[in-house]
């Protein structure tokens, strides 16, 4: 594992999800590794031994695991960067103790990568069969009672989302090849992810989305606790990329943070300024990536410790979308507001020299 760049939930996490199943005493759904109580600790932690995966409402986390211990599939929904993929990892980690059952949609995405494919070579030499079939990863999480993650899901075809109405609704796969079925073991659901805020994408049909439960994911309320996010993910990505340490000061990450909540809201964090918001999400992900990169600048072309140069140019990267219009927003922003404010000024001349 040593060599594995980003390890699955449930092998990073497996010394967690151990202890909480042995002192686990509590009602556990058929087919679930832990009970609906531990599987909402594992992911708020305990402040304990315990740690946090997802910072936010524990209602929003208790409300998805319930929907879970139902027949009904849970479609967690939000802005970029509000944490569903890493949500929905988490979750089937510690439901099915496996999270690799996944279809990342794609506008590609084919209709096989729900239902099921052919090996062609045994197809051929055999003729169809339950050998010749290549299931896909809700197949597979069907026959083996798990959570099946389905990524992006308003981003793949129509006719590919509708061949999910049939499992979510019968909880069965028909194979009319083999005039057979898959029928779902007890412990399976579905978790399908969709971002609201994404251009071009395949909306839901009414007879799909009935069959989910949706639960909206929130930005972080507030900049404390869009800071505590960052400076958590930002370290745990610092130590599995085993970058140099770095002097990495909360000046700098509450700094970014604040700059992405000011051009998001339209306004500053005091309510006297109205700014322009550019043309992307600022999510809290791209706030994670920013502070990443300059750790890694810092570290190796720097002296160790971050500066407002080593997050310039990512901020300027991550506004500026648009080369035209959005290059406007952040000039206005940069001279109405970073300038007027004394304890920013290497930042506000750091901005200007990547910009």
């Amino acid at each position: 594992m040593t060599t594995v760049l980003r390890a699955h939930a449930e092998d990073q996490f497996a010394d967690e999800l151990e202890i909480l199943a042995k002192g686990d005493d509590r009602p556990r759904p058929p087919g679930w590794r832990l009970s609906p109580w531990a599987v909402t600790t594992y992911v708020m932690g305990d402040g304990e031994t315990i740690t946090p995966k997802y910072i936010g409402p524990r209602r929003i986390v208790e409300v998805a695991v319930a929907t879970l211990a139902t027949d009904r599939a849970l479609l967690l929904l939000g802005v970029p960067g509000t944490a569903k993929t890493w949500l929905s990892e988490h979750l089937a980690a510690a439901i099915s103790g496996d999270s690799t059952l996944l279809v990342q949609g794609t506008a590609g995405t084919a209709e096989e990568a729900v239902r099921y494919g052919w090996n062609y070579a045994r197809l051929l030499a055999e003729g169809p069969s339950r050998e010749a079939i290549t299931p896909s990863p809700v197949m597979r999480a069907m026959a083996e009672g798990r959570i099946a993650r389905v990524e992006e899901l308003t981003r793949m075809p129509s006719d590919v989302q509708d061949a999910l109405i049939t499992v979510l609704s019968e909880k069965t796969l028909p194979i009319p090849e083999l005039n057979q079925e898959v029928q779902a073991a007890r412990g399976f659901n579905v978790i399908a992810t969709a971002n609201d805020r994404d251009r071009g994408v395949n909306e839901l049909s009414s007879a799909l989305r009935r069959r989910f439960n949706t639960v909206v994911l929130p930005v972080p309320a507030t900049a404390e606790e869009e800071v505590d996010i960052v400076s958590r993910r930002v370290g745990q990505l610092g130590r599995s990329l085993e970058l140099p340490e770095t002097l990495t000061g909360l000046a700098e990450i509450r700094r970014v943070v604040t700059v992405f909540r000011e051009l998001r809201a339209g306004v500053t964090e005091d309510g006297r300024t109205k700014v322009k918001s550019p043309s992307g999400t600022l999510s809290t992900a791209e706030a994670i990536s920013v502070l990443t990169g300059g750790i890694a600048l810092a570290a190796h072309f720097g002296d160790g410790v971050l500066r407002p140069s080593d997050v310039a140019a990512g901020i300027v990267g991550a506004v500026v979308q648009d080369p035209v219009s959005d290059s406007v927003v952040w000039r206005e922003y940069l001279e109405t507001v970073v300038r007027e404010r004394e304890d920013w000024r290497d930042f506000y001349r750091a901005c200007r020299d990547a910009g």
